[in-house]
């Protein structure tokens, strides 16, 4: 009988059923969270392994013999799950050996954490942005992008156990992964252009594919995607250890660099509001992580965790970090929501307004506070019982208002694919002065169909007895240069533009739009589309 090799998808399952057992014996262990840590390590390292390669050897021997497809004809379920296994397996079944304890080897660099597996292939970045661009609704846009850019983890496995709480590394073993990004050579003509440094920020000022790439995640995480490239020569060390209040991806453009990665040092810093001044090395312990990451490779780390890199002696490095999720957190939002609520209930319940005790400053405040005093327990109550009460009063929706203006101001403007250049005023037949419509010669009909350009690019809000339609579509390509872009919206027309709004990603019709007259749904969606902030499904016929 011919030896059939275990497919990937065999070998993932095996491995995960030898992993939930060897969770599952440590869970009742009467030991501390450290030790059982490393029980599990000790258990993967030798059950697991020995258990793997003994049913891959079982399988050959029983089994027909059948072509291992590679990664190019694998289905995409498939797909993930050999490349999930590939990439995360040495980190499985063997703990990393600290860098500081292969002094003894040829080369202490020499091995990553995925030395002997075989490279990952997946789509290239052109393909990619080429593919997304004939996805009709943008946040499935972003969703596919972000599903490339840490392939071959899922999005759903990535949010709900690495995100926020822990660093990874994802090897690919496939230098050209992320080409066309940005490379040297990209970064050369920029520095001869532009006389940038060797950290160059706002990258997406200068390169589309940088910007286009941005411009398509910040619809995922719902908060401004930025990023910087550095370029390191090899040999050098990089910036001081510290942290920082964003989430950032790390992705390997050329050569190597090598990362090591800190748990925060107190409860206080994980998920830090700021950034962190330079550490030095006795104040931050031993790495949780230290790694080589070589091009084509992404490594991630919540805000709050320590990180410091430098260059190896053989190779350069270029990376570029993008990040996201500054000041994105729920005290952000309250920031904006108690000072108002405090306002709204001052002016609208009188126990708010009530005067405090005539003598509480004898018994309240730090030099009081152990005292004694019943009236200090009093004081207490009543003002929890008002912070109880406060709730009542929190203007929620205007809070997170607020927060959606900021985010429109602070993203940057979409890149239009060809179909949406070709189906908005950007390819219609119009005059232009000063970068504004002068005459849109175009005619729309009950029947036309329209919709949004994109899914966030405009927000309706209330100023007052105002209603203003904001929108990041005239938005700069350098952070905050240009003042947030907006118009007055008449009260009836409202309703029509909550509708298309609403009605994202579908086309719907002219005539849908809830209106009571034909000239009005025309003249809204007129007004929409001279701002570009409308496509038709067919290019607009000239009047």
């Amino acid at each position: 009988m011919e030896k059939r090799c275990a497919s990937a998808y065999e070998i993932y399952k095996t491995c995960k059923r030898f992993q939930e057992e060897c969770i599952e014996e440590n869970k009742s262990a009467d030991c501390s969270p450290v030790q059982k840590r490393k029980r599990i390590r000790i258990k993967k390292k030798v059950t697991f392994h020995e258990d793997v390669q003994t049913f891959i050897q079982r399988s050959r021997s029983q089994s027909p013999k059948e072509e291992v497809p590679d990664h190019e004809s694998l289905n995409l379920a498939t797909k993930n799950h050999e490349a999930n296994w590939l990439t995360n397996r040495e980190k499985i079944l063997k703990p990393q050996k600290s860098i500081q304890g292969k002094r003894n080897e040829r080369s202490p660099f020499k091995k990553n954490l995925a030395s002997c597996q075989r490279p990952f292939v997946g789509p290239s970045l052109e393909s990619i942005l080429e593919g997304i661009g004939k996805i009709a609704d943008s946040r499935a846009r972003a969703d596919k992008l972000f599903e490339w850019l840490i392939l071959p983890v899922s999005p759903s496995i990535f949010f709900s156990d690495v995100w926020e709480k822990k660093p990874a590394l994802i090897t690919r073993h496939n230098p050209g992964y992320y080409k066309g990004l940005f490379s040297t050579e990209v970064f050369h003509k920029i520095l001869k252009e532009n006389g940038c440094s060797l950290r160059l920020l706002n990258p997406q000022a200068f390169s589309v594919t940088v910007w286009n790439v941005l411009s398509i995640l910040q619809e995922l995480f719902g908060s401004m995607a930025g990023a910087n490239v550095y370029l390191t020569p090899a040999g050098t060390q990089g910036f001081a250890p510290h942290y920082d209040d964003i989430e950032a991806f790390i992705i390997q453009l050329e050569g190597k660099k090598h990362w090591r990665v800190y748990q925060p040092r107190m409860a206080d810093e994980f998920l830090p509001q700021f950034s962190s001044p330079n550490f030095s090395q006795a104040e931050i312990g031993q790495p949780i992580l230290e790694v080589v990451v070589e091009a084509g490779d992404l490594l991630y780390f919540p805000r709050g965790f320590i990180h410091q890199g430098d260059c190896l002696p053989d190779a350069h490095s270029l990376h570029i970090t993008i990040s996201s999720y500054q000041k994105n957190s729920w005290g952000s939002l309250l920031e904006r929501l108690l000072p108002a609520a405090l306002q709204i209930a001052v002016e609208e319940d009188v126990e708010f307004r009530e005067g405090l005790p005539l003598d509480y400053f004898s018994y309240m405040g730090v030099q009081n506070s152990e005292k004694a005093d019943p009236r200090r327990q009093m004081f207490i109550d009543k003002v929890q019982r008002l912070i109880r009460k406060l709730s009542n009063f929190c203007p929620l929706d205007a809070a997170v208002d607020q927060k959606a203006k900021d985010y429109l101001h602070d993203c940057l403007p979409p890149v239009l694919t060809e179909e949406e250049k070709a189906t908005s005023v950007f390819g219609a037949s119009t005059r232009w002065e000063n970068g504004h419509v002068k005459d849109l010669a175009l005619r729309f009909k009950g029947k036309t169909k329209i919709r949004l350009l994109r899914r966030g690019i405009a927000r309706l809000f209330s100023e007052g007895e105002n209603i203003a339609l904001y929108y990041s579509l005239d938005n700069s390509r350098v952070y905050h240069k240009e003042e947030p872009k907006s118009f007055e919206v008449n009260s009836e027309h409202c309703d029509s533009i909550e509708f298309l709004i609403n009605s994202y990603p579908s086309f719907v019709t002219v005539d849908s739009l809830p209106c009571e007259k034909l000239v009005e749904k025309i003249s809204i969606a007129k007004l929409l589309f001279a701002k570009g902030l409308l496509v038709t499904e067919e290019p607009c016929v000239c009047e």
